[in-house]
Parts: C-alpha cells; sequence; structure tokens
C-alpha cells in the first residue's frame, strides 16, 4: 500500500498539514478528503478546495454526513442547528477540558470513514490536523486517542492503515511558523467557529469574529510569530 490520505478541513493546521504531507510525499501521491457534517463554518470547505489545488492535490473528495448536524444537535454548538458558539473568555475552567464545540465522537467517525477510504484507494496512512490547543481541548485530539485508534486499525489481517498525527505536540504558533515556512496562503483559511453566515463575501473581506475560542487562539498564535493574520478582525 502506498500514499497518504489528508484529513483536510480547511482550518489552519490541516491545510499545514497537508502542505507538510505533500512536500514528503508528493502531491500525485496524496488525496485529500473532507467532510460536511453540518458545521456552522461550511466555508472551511471552500478553503479545504483552495488548498488542496494550492498542494497540487488532484484528488479532493468531499464527503456529505450532514446527517450529523441534527443528529448531534444537542451535544455542540459547532454545529449550525445547535446552540450559539460561546466567547472563549464566557467558558469556565471546567468547560475549557471539554468545551460546547466539541462535537460527540466527531474525529473517531471521521478517521473511521477515512481509514475506509485509505484502504479501498491502496493508500497506508491517514494524516489528521490533531494539535496541542493553548487554551481549551478535546480528547479526540490527544497522543492517548491516536494509540489507541491505531490499535483498533491494527486488527486488520491483510491492510491495515495507521492514523498519523504529526502536528499532535505543536502549539498553533508552532503551526503558523510551519506554514508560513511552507508558503500558505493563510487567507485561504478559516478559523472561526462562527463561520460567515454569508459565503459570498470576497477573500479579501474574510474575517473571524474575534471572540470564540478558536479565533482567540488563532490571534495569538500570529502575534507569537510576528506575523499578519488577514483575517484577524482587527486588520484594517
Amino acid at each position: 500500500m502506498n500514499g497518504a490520505v489528508v484529513l483536510t478541513s480547511g482550518g489552519l493546521d490541516s491545510s499545514v498539514l497537508l502542505h507538510q504531507v505533500v512536500r514528503e510525499y508528493g502531491a500525485e501521491n496524496v488525496r485529500a478528503l473532507s467532510f460536511f457534517y453540518g458545521q456552522r463554518h461550511a466555508i472551511e470547505l471552500e478553503c479545504a478546495e483552495a488548498q488542496a489545488e494550492a498542494a497540487g492535490v488532484e484528488t479532493h473528495v468531499v464527503l456529505d454526513i450532514g446527517f450529523m448536524g441534527a443528529l448531534l444537535a444537542p451535544g455542540s454548538t459547532l454545529l449550525a442547528a445547535g446552540d450559539a458558539v460561546p466567547d472563549l473568555k464566557d467558558l469556565s475552567e471546567a468547560d475549557l477540558a471539554q468545551p460546547p464545540t466539541y462535537v460527540p465522537n466527531r474525529n473517531m467517525m471521521l478517521l473511521s470513514m477515512a481509514a475506509a477510504y485509505a484502504e479501498a484507494q491502496g493508500c497506508s496512512r491517514v494524516y489528521y490536523g490533531a494539535q496541542a490547543q493553548d487554551e481549551y481541548g478535546y480528547w479526540d485530539c490527544t497522543e492517548t486517542f491516536l494509540e489507541r485508534i491505531n490499535g483498533v486499525l491494527a486488527l486488520n489481517r491483510k491492510t491495515p492503515v495507521q492514523v498519523l498525527a504529526p502536528l499532535v505536540h505543536h502549539s498553533k504558533a508552532d503551526n503558523v511558523r510551519l506554514g508560513v515556512e511552507l508558503g500558505i496562503d493563510f487567507a485561504q483559511t478559516w478559523t472561526c467557529y462562527r463561520g460567515l453566515g454569508n459565503d459570498t463575501v470576497a477573500v479579501s473581506e474574510r474575517r473571524g469574529c474575534g471572540t470564540c475560542p478558536s479565533c482567540v487562539e488563532r490571534i495569538q498564535a500570529f502575534k507569537a510569530v510576528g506575523v499578519t493574520d488577514p483575517l484577524d478582525p482587527a486588520r484594517s
């Protein structure tokens, strides 16, 4: 089995990962895989397409599993049918361990589908952009989760697929630095959990809300690296 499948959401982390994997394997050996799962920030899928094109990846599959949006809405504010996304400052200390933007079992489901797709395509590896959040955390972005899902996949008796998360110990700032090195157009990434509301906004006019957990982390990361974030709402 050769090649790799990269979960490509269109967010900053997965975009950096996609370009890194392409640099390692060559674009001809990489397939990008994205999901519409009812997320309110679905504009990220347009960014995923832009990043796949920029990386030279010829195969970019977008799976519509929108049924998850209604099924899981009571358990996540990240879904369009769920409650409103809170500001980071309004989250309690307990919330930070597993914030209301967590989508129940999302990564386990997406990685299971990605592993099936990889196996069918003759690819031995699946990459996803888990990183070490600075302000909050998700259990399905941890090294322990990675080890255990690989333990299950290793039960395959013929063609096991391995899940890799090379950015799992990276902060958002680390990924910004790597993205700068890789020449990524950060204007063609999306981070804000609240989405745009109007997906027809020109790329040059797009801005995050600046206060949701993901926006705060992104703003702090760009400031730490000392580069301008094109999506910073404070940017003129």
